[in-house]
């Protein structure tokens, strides 16, 4: 029996999220660019010969049929018409439903692990493309490194913007990016832009207005943590943070954050843990 612990699957922000058309099949052009940040879920894997592919923990509101990290271990099996199966235990340090990506990046941690547990051995690639039938975000997480991505996320770039401290404030909603996505008055035509053209400054969420609208805790967090920093969106939200230089300025905002909020400090990364743990693994 293999047992596996400690896989990461870290979350990502979106360093801006523009919006330039909306395709035949409903779904939209857009331009972002992710970034990870060391919060991570971690992942454990018991390899069964059974067949049985199920998991190992409870999360409130999601039935074992609905979560991706199931999905996706059944859908790479499917894929490779193997006989395995596994046992899957999510340790959630991501918050759900705060675009942060926990359940994209959860499945493609099981993808990764699993094509190595199982010993499949199929290329980067292979992953990227089943983790996109799981979700747009989800090659990212595969790939493990930032990216600026175009299309509906799929389209991935080498991009590696600048690290360093970050504050993360999750207002006390879920947004559906389905709801976002739907709006009539969303923004769906800003000009699209080139990767050096890119800055903090010139750039922006076009989801940020709507959200704000259905969502007022989301503006309220907004609008706070903007009087020390700029603030934005990430993805479609919940969360919002802002960028500093500086720890000592970051610790400021953090002992401010009103009692009933919640919010972290974190790193910006450009490379996330899971390439370190499949290097140990291989």
């Amino acid at each position: 029996m293999i047992i596996s612990k400690g896989w990461p699957a870290p979350a990502k922000i979106n360093l801006f999220l523009q919006i330039n058309g909306r395709r035949e099949d409903g779904y939209h052009n857009l331009q972002t660019v992710f970034q990870f940040i060391n919060v991570c879920d971690y992942i454990d894997f018991q390899v069964r010969d059974d067949g049985i592919i199920d998991r190992d923990s409870d999360l409130v509101g999601v039935s074992s049929e609905d979560d991706l990290t199931v999905k996706a271990a059944k859908l790479l099996r499917e894929y490779v018409a193997g006989s395995k199966g596994a046992t899957i235990s999510v340790q959630k340090r991501i918050p759900m439903g705060a675009g942060l990506g926990g359940g994209s990046s959860d499945a493609a941690t099981v993808l990764v692990a699993l094509n190595i547990l199982w010993g499949l051995n199929l290329p980067e690639s292979d992953l990227a493309a089943l983790g996109l039938r799981l979700g747009a975000d989800v090659p990212v997480f595969v790939r493990g490194k930032s990216a600026w991505a175009e299309g509906v996320g799929e389209k991935l770039f080498s991009f590696f913007p600048e690290v360093g401290p970050i504050f993360v404030i999750i207002p006390d909603c879920k947004v559906p990016t389905s709801q976002i996505f739907s709006d009539p008055l969303l923004t769906r035509d800003t000009d699209a832009i080139k990767m050096h053209e890119f800055s903090m400054a010139s750039s922006r969420n076009d989801c940020e207005l709507v959200t704000r609208r259905l969502y007022p805790s989301v503006g309220d967090a907004l609008d706070w943590l903007g009087h020390y920093r700029p603030s934005r969106m990430s993805g479609t939200g919940s969360s919002v943070f802002a960028l500093f230089e500086c720890r000592e300025e970051l610790e400021v905002v953090k002992h401010a954050l009103p009692n009933d909020w919640t919010g972290f400090a974190a790193e910006r990364e450009n490379y996330s843990p899971l390439l370190e743990k499949v290097d140990e693994e291989s």
